[in-house]
């Protein structure tokens, strides 16, 4: 049971779901926004509303605290910061949201990269008295970097400088050129008070002829299923039974990555470049003549294939009819994001997982980093540091199937893993560097 009732809005045809990201610097309010739409969409289950007015009350806030409601670990809610990703859902009669919130402290910058690599669209909290800080401005290029496809910039604490058009405008300004100078385009920007919850459901101000937060984000596209795109199977399981009832069965499974496939369509399997026909699908409810993007299926060859895990399944030919097409790698060209708290050192061994290949490399020596205060390329040494952005080149023992991240995100992305600690190190996207130009 909810805390009360959906709130009443005009009919109107639903829409898809959203995955949506929160992003910030700290103190901008993210916790508080995220608090305010669960709040306002009547999200809120009864007990976690009783149990976060308590936690409010021993607190010593004079109100309902509406970051405590995703501030979910006992070290945020001791230092009121967002220190892990916390997953929220909530919907409205128009569309349902997957949301996640996203730490703001730079420490925790690897944390948003993990909420906005599948995102949908962002919205990034400006605290209004402050401005475009740097925080904001290596969101902005991590959003940018990660082809976030809508982002929503909400110039928060609205209600602690009485509304002022000019203040808000002055901060629009600046948002409007970091940008441009990262490469996205068609940014909204909106004057909201999470606190207060004006302009987050309706009621914004007099001169403000945009819509509200939320019934922006009702009406933003959905990411789709990806169906249109290239077709991409990275193959996580041989299956072979071998049973009585299925004695020659060999199909091989996974998630569908984009595009789609139907039964007797030809493929070729990638990096070893042999190719089959599909002459069955097996899905979760049995047979099938179809599938797409983001179903988990088995499919079956016309001929017995040496494919293993680690493949990509394409259809053939399509590489020539969609942009440069998957390519069979040895050297991965393209853009890391550094996770681990030790520096990068040139020629440190690592393993390298693109899709479901994983593969021994090595890091080449970063040939730019990403400056977040002149929003430029610069050299500045050749290692990376803990959240530092920068282009490297990664030799690999093996080859592995890309795409260009610009093209395809599904199987353009990868990666870098510590072969001693098996911790993830680095977070990389193939090519992507020109995302990062105006």
């Amino acid at each position: 049971m909810t805390h009360t009732d959906s709130p009443s809005v005009p009919d109107a045809p639903a829409i898809g779901q959203l995955r949506l990201v929160v992003a910030g610097s700290v103190d901008d309010g993210k916790s508080t926004l995220v608090g305010r739409l669960l709040h306002d969409t009547k999200s809120i289950l009864a007990d976690q509303y009783d149990a976060t007015l308590a936690a409010s009350q021993r607190r010593g806030a004079g109100d309902f605290d509406l970051a405590l409601l995703t501030d979910g670990l006992r070290a945020e809610r001791e230092q009121g910061i967002t220190i892990d990703v916390a997953y929220r859902y909530f919907s409205t009669p128009r569309r349902s949201f997957v949301l996640a919130d996203t730490p703001g402290h730079v420490q925790y910058t690897r944390n948003t990269v993990t909420g906005a690599s599948t995102a949908d669209a962002a919205v990034v909290l400006i605290d209004v008295r402050n401005g475009v800080s740097v925080q904001t401005r290596r969101h902005a290029a991590l959003l940018a970097l990660l082809r976030v496809p809508t982002v929503v910039f909400a110039v928060n604490k609205m209600d602690a400088v009485d509304w002022s058009q000019e203040r808000f405008e002055r901060v629009a300004a600046d948002v409007r050129g970091v940008a441009a100078k990262v490469g996205l385009r068609g940014v909204d920007i909106v004057p909201v008070s999470a606190l207060t919850g004006e302009n987050i459901v309706e009621g914004g101000p007099s001169w403000y002829a945009g819509k509200a937060l939320l019934p922006l984000l009702e009406e933003l596209p959905s990411g789709g299923t990806g169906e249109f795109e290239p077709f991409r199977l990275p193959v996580q399981l041989v299956i072979r039974p071998r049973t009585e009832a299925h004695p020659d069965y060999r199909g091989l499974a996974g998630r569908i990555a984009s595009g789609s496939v139907q039964i007797g369509d030809e493929i070729t399997a990638q990096p070893s470049g042999q190719t089959s026909k599909i002459t069955g699908i097996d899905g979760p409810t049995g047979p099938q003549q179809r599938a797409v993007a983001g179903e988990s299926v088995t499919l079956l060859l016309a001929d017995e294939l040496d494919i293993a895990r680690g493949e990509v399944l394409v259809r053939e030919g399509e590489n020539e009819q969609w942009g440069s097409g998957i390519g069979v790698l040895r050297q991965i060209d393209g853009v890391l994001t550094w996770l681990s708290e030790k520096d990068s050192v040139t020629r440190q061994r690592v393993l390298v997982k693109a899709g479901t290949r994983t593969v021994r490399g090595m890091l080449g020596p970063v040939s730019a980093t990403w400056d977040a205060d002149e929003l430029t390329w610069s050299d500045r040494g050749d290692r990376l540091c803990l959240n530092d952005i920068g282009q490297v080149s990664v030799q690999l023992a093996e080859p592995v199937a890309l795409d260009a991240y610009a093209e395809l995100r599904g199987t353009g992305a990868f990666l870098v893993i510590d072969p001693d600690t098996g911790a993830t190190i680095a977070a990389g996207l193939a090519g992507a560097s020109d995302r990062l130009t105006a």
